[in-house]
């Protein structure tokens, strides 16, 4: 790995990483700009990939795999996880039964038993084509604590359990190092950050005191968490004997990842910490809203006048005559995703298999239907963008209490001067941030070039006042 000024260790893995990790939540083999944004980030220096088996249910690791196969594998650090029982994984759960299981809601259960992380394990490596994953990490594992909480307080014994799932779990993944299929592991807990009262909160330093109990040479080495400017816990919250999870990890050499830069959960709301319209410019208007949907009509034209099919709609309007109405009849972003997926998904859905059904056997259908996929996917991204330019307001509002909080002021991105943040607070190895663009990418990307600021004093000020207001 290069160890050059940018990069910086992944603990005390031996592995050195760019300070923005690419974050593969919401990407999918299939999709183009996905698959462009990848690479665009591996091109110009990006070294560390975050993914796991349930996202795009297995799609996002497979579309990992098919990039990886261009690059030099050495040069690129491949971390993911497993624990959740979702799509494919519910089809296997319900073909084998697994030991330990919680059953969080019908449609979401959760295992990090060996057998289980087992059969997590193969796939994931199938799907990224690889040999190893460098660092696996068990996803959430506090589903345990929270279900146990639904039924009754969370007492010391549930604690005593939950932390013996995990070494039970760290001494199955310790096989694995040895077998050559993994070489580091750690966890991703969204509770590492939470209060001290919080008995919910998984304590990174009773994780760690699990992989000494199995060897003085284990390979738990790394712990994910959320971080933000709302979210700020695992920073400021004096939890490990006075110190915070950060110094903590820092003080023993276990490498941290930040997940959720920049979305924020605070008082029951989602917080989208970037501009939605860049510094300078205006709020998008119907010109910007017809340039985004010039290309799925361009697409559609070709449908009628190559296969002489009838246009989607009752009327025959076409799916971009369709999206523009629904475009500006919504007040905001809000409510995007409710209506794509009851009035959007379903009836283009439902389209698309009747042309397919008249039209697959012609030989210029599978050209046709792989340019409308691509086409489709970005205009329901590029319209999600139109409509949250309503929210700048609360944007502007995040920048001008960053600015009151010791900030100095900035023509940056708010996403930018957010990331930038966090990748200068001591103890991050890395901040992992969703690219599904690869504009997404150069702008996390340029947080290398941002001034040095006084991040934990920031950071403090932020959360303070916001907790003050609160």
């Amino acid at each position: 790995m290069n160890a050059s000024s940018l990069y910086r260790p992944l603990g005390s893995t031996g592995l050195f990483c760019h300070p923005m990790g690419f974050g593969s939540y919401r990407i999918s083999e299939g999709n183009a700009v996905h698959e462009s944004a990848l690479r665009h980030y591996l091109d110009i220096g990006g070294n560390l990939i975050d993914t796991s088996a349930n996202y795009g249910d297995g799609l996002s690791e497979t579309l990992i795999g098919k990039v990886l196969k261009d690059y030099d594998r050495t040069k690129i650090i491949l971390v993911t996880k497993g624990g959740y029982i979702q799509g494919q994984n519910m089809v296997l759960a319900s073909h084998r039964t697994f030991p330990e299981v919680v059953e969080y809601t019908d449609d979401l259960w959760h295992c990090i038993h060996p057998e289980f992380l087992e059969t997590q394990i193969e796939r994931s490596l199938r799907r990224m084509q690889t040999d190893v994953i460098d660092v696996y990490l068990l996803h959430n594992p506090e589903y345990f604590i929270n279900h146990a909480a639904t039924l009754n307080p969370i007492t010391e014994s549930v604690l005593d359990k939950f932390y013996k799932r995990i070494r039970n779990a760290f001494q199955f993944l310790e096989s694995q190092v040895k077998a050559g299929r993994i070489r580091y592991y750690g966890i991703s807990s969204n509770n590492f950050g939470a209060h001290g009262k919080d008995r919910a909160r998984t304590s990174a330093q009773r994780v760690l005191v699990q992989a000494e109990d199995i060897s003085t040479d284990h390979h738990f080495k790394v712990i994910q968490l959320p971080m933000n400017l709302y979210e700020a816990g695992g920073a400021v919250f004096p939890t490990h004997n006075g110190k915070t999870v950060l110094h903590f990890c820092k003080e023993k050499n276990i490498g941290v990842l930040i997940n959720r830069p920049l979305n924020a959960f605070f008082g029951n709301k989602l917080y989208r910490i970037a501009d939605y319209v860049k510094p300078g410019e205006t709020k998008p208007g119907e010109k910007e809203l017809e340039k985004v949907l010039s290309p799925l009509k361009e697409t559609e034209d070709v449908f009628t006048s190559t296969f002489g099919g009838e246009a989607f709609g009752s009327d025959r309007e076409g799916i971009a005559a369709y999206l523009k109405f629904v475009a500006r009849d919504l007040p905001s972003g809000d409510y995007w995703d409710g209506v794509m997926n009851q009035y959007i998904v379903p009836p283009i859905t439902h389209w698309m298999r009747q042309a397919q059904e008249q039209f697959g056997n012609d030989t210029r259908w599978s050209a046709w239907q792989n340019r409308f996929i691509q086409v489709i996917n970005q205009s329901l991204d590029g319209i999600e963008r139109f409509l949250s330019a309503s929210k700048q307001s609360t944007s502007d509002t995040i920048r001008q209490n960053l600015y009151q909080s010791g900030h100095p002021e900035s023509k940056e991105s708010l996403s930018r001067i957010a990331l930038s943040l966090l990748t200068q607070l001591d103890g991050v190895s890395c901040v992992l941030n969703g690219m599904r663009t690869p504009d997404y990418v150069t702008d996390a990307m340029g947080v290398s070039d941002m001034p040095r600021v006084d991040a934990l004093a920031i950071t403090k000020n932020y959360y303070e006042k916001l907790n003050a207001k609160g």
